[in-house]
């Protein structure tokens, strides 16, 4: 079967195959392939009319929603860059945002107009700002520059509507593989946020093979409550337009009945969710829900705890659970076959298909099975640099041992077992050094969350004068768990060496995460430093 080259083909080819076929359900409303095709055709023909011209960088700034999703197709469409960011940012940072990608266009939400004017005042550049939302909640005074949304489409914006003033295609910009398809920016948890610059053929590798070992085909109904900023939650919509399928495409797990009683209203067959969105599943009472429909759970963003991974199959024994592992600079780089999470409930997996990867020692070089190193990636899903910072792509593109090939050096430390599964250790700079001893973070954290009470946990090293770092642990309790200090303790010092045993645990009500559902632990290291860690 032929496959398109170009990320905003596959909808295009779709909506050909399948013009009647709901693409997209967000709340009440449902979309047909047609209609977004129509809509981000149109979109397409007003940013250029607008002066988008190829290679333009155009920011999106929206919640979950169907503007979000033809916002991303009719940038593609116009020959541009889609730079999808996290509705929670604040003023200064979109305006660095703007600043660094030289965005002609912003595409932002009137329920965001203090961000943005926030980030516009006394910015220099030409931005031009079209407006989602009531008309008469448009700021006066950013007067020209704004343009609403619904004007942009000659028979209004609705899925009922045809939005055919301009379809020919054949007008908009040629482009090829090797085009920037998107700026994703690094949620910024350490310095400023990055661009990860992604070409078509970065997004269609990556997509490809995450369909392959998924297994997606048309008849799959995916609910995702993930960001479009975050690449986890983008590739939802990419690998379901690629085949075909269907997205429940919702906002957050906050509500978390209504979300529940969705999956089983719609039949839903893949559900992706992060470690946090596991732990709420987990305090709900599944058996309550009819989810025989569901084929596939994923997770990626942070590891999925071995306790939780084994308590979600338990419940739900008919659904496969994927374990992956990637980063924003090549969306996926790992998946664990749902078949060998009992084998190796720590792993998480091989490489995606089309990939090379192997851990290195600090001079480069491949290690054995069981030593600790750095994970080095290469592959045609690898980004193609940092936007407007050459020196730091230099330093993450670097060559693959034996090849002159760029490869992607991680920056998270690894060890393969001898079959070559890979196990995540921790970022280079999570790494506690306690006693002369190097602590794992995630090994204390796969203790704590299989303690019972423990919804969430993280763990930190705090500046200490005798044991150079102590090891700190940060908990949350489930709701109504009577969990204390030494029941904590008690667990860790059955399951780990003495060194790794923390020095001090702290129970929070919740942990600072990013707009991904990561835990920001430079927040919590910070934190920690100020408030100590005094030695049991």
């Amino acid at each position: 079967m032929f496959d398109p080259i170009l990320v905003h083909e596959w909808l295009s080819r779709a909506a050909s195959r399948h013009p009647r076929k709901h693409a997209l359900i967000c709340g009440e409303t449902r979309w047909t392939y047609e209609a977004i095709d129509r809509h981000s055709s149109a979109l397409a023909h007003a940013l250029t009319d607008m002066g988008v011209s190829r290679h333009d960088r155009v920011a999106v700034l929206l919640d979950n929603s169907v503007e979000s999703v033809v916002a991303l197709y009719g940038i593609l469409k116009a020959g541009a860059v889609f730079s999808i960011l996290a509705a929670t940012l604040k003023g200064a940072k979109l305006r660095h945002i703007l600043d660094n990608s030289d965005a002609s266009v912003l595409i932002s939400h009137t329920n965001k107009s203090k961000v943005v004017i926030d980030a516009l005042s006394g910015y220099g550049k030409p931005c031009k700002v079209v407006w989602v939302g009531p008309s008469e909640r448009i700021p006066a005074q950013l007067g020209a520059v704004s343009t609403p949304w619904e004007s942009l489409f000659s028979n209004g914006f609705n899925p009922e509507t045809d939005s055919a003033g301009k379809s020919c295609e054949s007008a908009l910009p040629r482009i090829i593989d090797q085009d920037l398809a998107a700026l994703i920016y690094t949620s910024g948890s350490t310095g400023e946020p990055k661009g990860v610059m992604l070409t078509h053929g970065n997004q269609v590798s990556v997509c490809r093979s995450i369909t392959e070992y998924l297994e997606n085909t048309a008849s799959d109904i995916i609910l995702s409550v993930l960001p479009l900023s975050f690449s986890y939650g983008l590739n939802q919509i990419l690998t379901a337009f690629r085949v075909g399928a269907t997205v429940i495409l919702e906002q957050s797990f906050l509500y978390t009945h209504s979300i529940m009683q969705k999956l089983v209203l719609e039949k839903a067959t893949g559900l992706p969710i992060v470690p946090t969105i596991a732990a709420i599943l987990l305090q709900l009472d599944l058996s309550k829900y009819d989810l025989c429909n569901l084929r596939y759970i994923t997770n990626a963003g942070a590891a999925l705890p071995p306790s939780y991974s084994k308590e979600l199959r338990r419940r739900l024994p008919h659904v496969r659970v994927f374990a992956m592992y990637g980063q924003t600079e090549c969306t996926r780089i790992s998946y664990l076959s749902p078949e060998q999470i009992d084998i190796r409930p720590t792993s998480v997996g091989r490489g995606i298909p089309g990939q090379a990867s192997c851990v290195v020692d600090e001079q480069g070089l491949p290690v054995g099975p069981g030593v600790v190193g750095e994970l080095v990636v290469k592959g045609p899903h690898v980004m193609a640099g940092y936007w407007g910072l050459p020196d730091e792509t230099k330093q993450k593109l670097r060559p693959f041992p034996g090849s002159a090939e760029p490869a992607l050096h991680t920056g998270d430390l690894f060890r393969t077992d001898e079959e070559g599964y890979l196990y995540f250790v921790s970022r280079k700079d999570d790494i506690i050094k306690s006693r002369g001893e190097k602590v794992s973070p995630k090994e204390v954290e796969d203790v704590l969350y299989g303690v019972q009470g423990v919804a969430e946990a993280a763990v930190v090293g705090v500046p200490d004068p005798v044991l150079g770092e102590a090891v700190k642990a940060f908990v949350v309790p489930q709701p109504g768990a009577a969990l204390t200090e030494r029941d904590v303790l008690r667990a860790c010092a059955h399951h780990l060496e003495d060194f790794m045993v923390p020095q001090a645990v702290e129970f929070r009500e919740a942990l600072p995460k990013t707009s991904s559902g990561k835990i920001r632990k430079t927040e919590l290291r910070e934190q920690a430093a100020q408030g100590g860690a005094s030695p049991r």
